[in-house]
C-alpha cells in the first residue's frame, strides 16, 4: 500500500493556486481537465516530494463548500516557520494559529482547508512578535 494523495474541494481555481503555489510555495505537478463531465483535477506537491500530492479538484458549476473544519488538516514540514509566516502574512495570509513555540502554526485556505505548518527539526527559539500574538478565528 501506498499514499497517493489528499484531495480537496476549491471553489475557485485561480484563488486555490495562487494560495497554494504562489504564497505556500507547492508546485503544480499535473492537471486534468474534463469539459465533458465539467471539472479541473490540479495535482500539487511541496518541492523535492512530488510523492506526497494535494489533488485540488475544481467543479464547473457552482456549489457550496462547507465543512473544511470537519476536513481536519493538510500539514507540511518548513525549514524556517517565522520566515514563511512572515512571508504569508505579507501576502495576505491570516495566521490563525501563530508559531509561538517556533514550532507549529496553522493558516487555512480559500476554501477554508486548515493547513498546519510544522519547523523542521528542533523547534526555534520563541520570539517577537510571534510569541505574544493572539490566536485568529480557528484551525
Amino acid at each position: 500500500m501506498k499514499y497517493l494523495h489528499t484531495m480537496v474541494r476549491v471553489s475557485d481555481l485561480e484563488a486555490s493556486l495562487d494560495f497554494y503555489c504562489n504564497k505556500l510555495g507547492l508546485i503544480e505537478v499535473e492537471r486534468y481537465d474534463y469539459p465533458e463531465s465539467r471539472f479541473t483535477l490540479v495535482m500539487l506537491a511541496a518541492p523535492g516530494d512530488e510523492e506526497a500530492q494535494v489533488e485540488l479538484t475544481y467543479n464547473y458549476d457552482p456549489e457550496e463548500l462547507e465543512g473544511g473544519r470537519n476536513f481536519g488538516h493538510l500539514a507540511y514540514r518548513v525549514d524556517d516557520i517565522y520566515a514563511l509566516c512572515e512571508r504569508l502574512m505579507g501576502e495576505g495570509v491570516t495566521i490563525n494559529r501563530p508559531p509561538r513555540d517556533g514550532h507549529m502554526a496553522f493558516i487555512r485556505s480559500p476554501d477554508n482547508i486548515s493547513v498546519e505548518l510544522l519547523q523542521k527539526g528542533e523547534s526555534l527559539p520563541p520570539q517577537e512578535p510571534w510569541a505574544s500574538m493572539a490566536n485568529t478565528g480557528e484551525w
